[in-house]
């Protein structure tokens, strides 16, 4: 027993002498009596009791003690940070690849559940019925009551072929649902369904429509192109799709608030801890703008639109320049940066929180919609196989097409209104007061030809 208090002593002085020299400096801003001395020394004393004393003594070497404290140190802080092994590192690098091999989905930590963010329409988990906002139970038959982000990630994961079951809670319908796929390689695809929404819908107007899925690096591209070819087929109108996009990278985020505001407008800050001083100002680049785009423009988005979508649809609600519709955001506003500490581990913490021009924090409020439309548990699972379309056989699809999707109604309704508002102020400006019934008899005449 004196052995074992000797230890304490020497880890906890050598800790204590780190403090000193600086290493572990103690910050000017710490609170008084937050100096850490006291906590090292107990923290120390319940490292050696547990190494004395615990039955598996393979358990409880020096480092898998520590990782473990570490880990659960950043998932204390809050869901997004994280203390991360070489294999988690080298997972998150894969992020930003082509590909990658898994069930599809997104996760998170909402209300201290573990829950799906989004789930991409060609994936496994979305082929099976997963929806966004189900909340996971079980992977494998494993409780993830005290699972965190990080150990979910590498259970969800795994080769292509191997079998997974998620047992989920529905919380709009309070159902405890089953599912069993088989992980894939998951094509990280970014901008899609770009075209001219049927005129039956959106007459006497030509409107615009596409959907980001995530922000990758080619996403701002991919709309530029797309936005070329619509405005070539006469679109009058736009609607960006942004439900269920989960972010992906901020400078292409940044690119897609560019394409509709004029170059070097603020779009975004982020700031760190108060009083550091810490803050970054984003701005949209003039060498990406192609051309100015004044038409009016909608955007679509619902509890799982998070991070870059809330960027984007935030600055540009407060710069006026879009019309908001759906439900509010995910509410993940925050800046993780990447500190490598050595042996190939690295701490994924939180240091920034993302502000809209006019400052409004995203981080846990999200974007409230101009105009709300939400949609019944019926019409969301309508919504996701409508996402889906493409992978189900041709019978179903053509069933799932005729779905009316009550959002995307609000949305083309609000850009009615818009139109004929900017007609009505051109032909007053103009001294042209009967121009929208001629641009409309105009259209008529078009369709009826």
């Amino acid at each position: 027993m004196n052995s074992h208090f000797s230890s304490v002593r020497f880890l906890a002085l050598s800790l204590l002498v780190l403090l000193a020299d600086g290493l572990l400096s103690v910050r000017a801003d710490d609170a008084p009596n937050d100096s850490g001395f006291k906590e090292i020394e107990l923290f120390t004393e319940v490292l050696e009791t547990i190494r004395q004393s615990y039955v598996d003594p393979e358990k409880v070497t020096y480092e898998q003690l520590i990782n473990s404290a570490l880990e659960g140190m950043l998932a204390d802080l809050d869901p997004h940070c994280q203390f991360m092994q070489p294999k988690v590192l080298e997972q998150l690098k894969r992020n930003t690849d082509s590909t990658y091999e898994g069930i599809g989905v997104t996760i998170s930590t909402k209300n201290d559940v573990l829950s799906i963010v989004t789930a991409r329409e060609d994936g496994p988990a979305a082929k099976t019925g997963i929806l966004p906002g189900d909340q996971i139970l079980k992977i494998n038959g494993q409780l993830t009551e005290d699972v965190g982000i990080s150990q979910a990630v590498n259970l969800l994961r795994g080769k292509p072929g191997e079998p997974l079951k998620l047992t989920v809670r529905r919380p709009a319908t309070q159902q405890l649902l089953e599912f069993e796929m088989k992980r894939e390689v998951i094509k990280q695809s970014s901008v899609k369904d770009i075209k001219i929404l049927n005129t039956d819908l959106t007459s006497p107007y030509r409107m615009g429509y596409a959907r980001i899925l995530q922000f990758s690096e080619p996403t701002a591209k991919e709309l530029a192109d797309g936005l070329d070819k619509l405005e070539q087929e006469g679109m009058d109108a736009f609607i960006l799709d942004m439900r269920n996009n989960p972010g992906g990278l901020l400078g292409s985020a940044i690119d897609v608030c560019g394409e509709f505001v004029k170059a070097g407008t603020v779009v975004l800050t982020t700031e760190g801890k108060p009083g550091s001083g810490e803050i970054k100002v984003y701005r949209t680049s003039a060498e990406k703008k192609r051309r100015s785009r004044d038409y009016p423009l909608a955007i679509l988005v619902n509890h799982s639109s998070a991070s870059g979508a809330e960027v984007v649809s935030g600055a540009l609600q407060d710069l006026k320049r879009c019309v908001v519709v759906g439900e509010t955001t995910f509410g993940k506003g925050s800046v993780q940066s990447i500190i490598p500490i050595g042996d190939g581990k690295a701490l994924r913490m939180t240091t920034a929180k993302y502000y809209t021009p006019s400052h409004r924090t995203i981080h846990e409020n999200g974007v409230v919609p101009n105009i709300i439309a939400t949609l019944t548990p019926s019409q969301e699972a309508n919504l996701a196989q409508w996402f889906g379309r493409d992978t189900l056989p041709p019978a179903e699809r053509k069933k799932v097409e005729r779905f009316q999707d009550p959002q995307l109604i609000r949305a083309v309704d609000a850009m009615k209104g818009a139109l004929v508002y900017s007609s009505i102020q051109e032909g007053s400006e103009a001294g042209e007061s009967d121009s929208l019934p001629k641009a409309a008899d105009e259209a008529e005449s078009e369709a009826a030809e």
